[in-house]
């Protein structure tokens, strides 16, 4: 398992991922994966650390005052950093493993402002994304950003979705939004993602001095956090229960469905916890269950429908 984990931590910082996030993370817990990062070739650091957010599924159980911050759609594509020294853009680098990137400046060159009037330097974040009616529209926003082509990447259909700033430079995030939204960027906040894919939705402080005040953990910001959507429930037919072992000798049910696509993966088993739980839900072979992703990682049926 170690090997293919360091293989997917490899793609996911490479800008091509395998698993998602979540994903990784459950499998990573399960098997005591703590390898820090994948070492990016051609490696150029980000000036100011890119951090992943902390993740919440209940909002009653928010890690933070949610009246104190600024709500916005969690954009599912290609994180990146743009580098502005003196109004000029100077480096882009993919997110990497939030220390250091890989370059991709000439291709944010198509995407974003060239020249801003900020002074000094700068280093904005944000999310590169293509049109939900892309198949697969994440794997291929981060895939363009590893083309060689600068013609091909042209030809895609790509945005740069800005979300925030460092060092901060207003009081408050809204106000930093809105002098980017002024300088030509689509910001987060007012970037209509309708047709695009998203994947929750991020809590953030409003006021700059409180979330610097909170400050980090070593992969988190304090200030911020992503509530992450339940999916509503897909429609299948049970074929089959079997039995399975696991690594603690534990025997435990497994649902054999009717292959059915749950979000933008292909669910044909589903975990039914114990013989109580079958007996709870009254499922029988060929009955119609409803199936969810947990979390939006394990498959599980959740009740019977017929």
């Amino acid at each position: 398992m170690k090997d293919f984990l360091d293989w997917a931590s490899k793609l996911y910082y490479e800008g091509v991922p395998l698993l998602s996030d979540a994903e990784f993370d459950l499998l990573a817990h399960k098997h005591n994966y703590n390898t820090v990062g994948y070492v990016v070739t051609d490696a150029v650091p980000h000036t100011f650390q890119m951090y992943s957010l902390q993740k919440c599924f209940d909002i009653d159980e928010a890690p933070l005052d949610i009246s104190l911050c600024l709500r916005t759609p969690k954009l599912d594509g290609a994180a990146v950093s743009l580098l502005y020294v003196d109004g000029h853009l100077k480096l882009a680098l993919t997110r990497g493993d939030g220390i250091h990137g890989r370059d991709i400046t000439d291709k944010m060159r198509e995407l974003v402002p060239n020249h801003i009037s900020m002074p000094g330097l700068i280093q904005l974040t944000g999310e590169v994304v293509a049109p939900s009616s892309v198949p697969n529209s994440r794997n291929y926003a981060s895939g363009a950003l590893n083309l060689k082509d600068l013609e091909e990447f042209k030809s895609r259909k790509l945005t740069f979705v800005a979300y925030d700033a460092q060092p901060t430079f207003y009081s408050n995030y809204e106000g930093t939004l809105r002098e980017l939204q002024l300088e030509g960027l689509n910001v987060v906040n007012t970037f209509d993602s309708t047709d695009y894919p998203t994947d929750g939705a991020v809590y953030r402080i409003n006021s700059n001095e409180h979330y610097e005040k909170l400050g980090h953990t070593s992969k988190h910001p304090r200030g911020a956090f992503a509530l992450k959507e339940q999916k509503a429930g897909v429609e299948t037919t049970l074929e089959d229960v079997i039995w399975q072992i696991g690594k603690s000798g534990v025997v435990s049910p497994v649902a054999i469905l009717k292959p059915v696509t749950i979000g933008d993966a292909v669910v044909a088993r589903a975990t039914l916890h114990n013989i109580e739980y079958i007996r709870e839900l009254d499922l029988e072979i060929g009955c119609l269950v409803e199936v969810i992703r947990s979390g939006e990682i394990i498959p599980r049926v959740v009740r019977r429908l017929d």
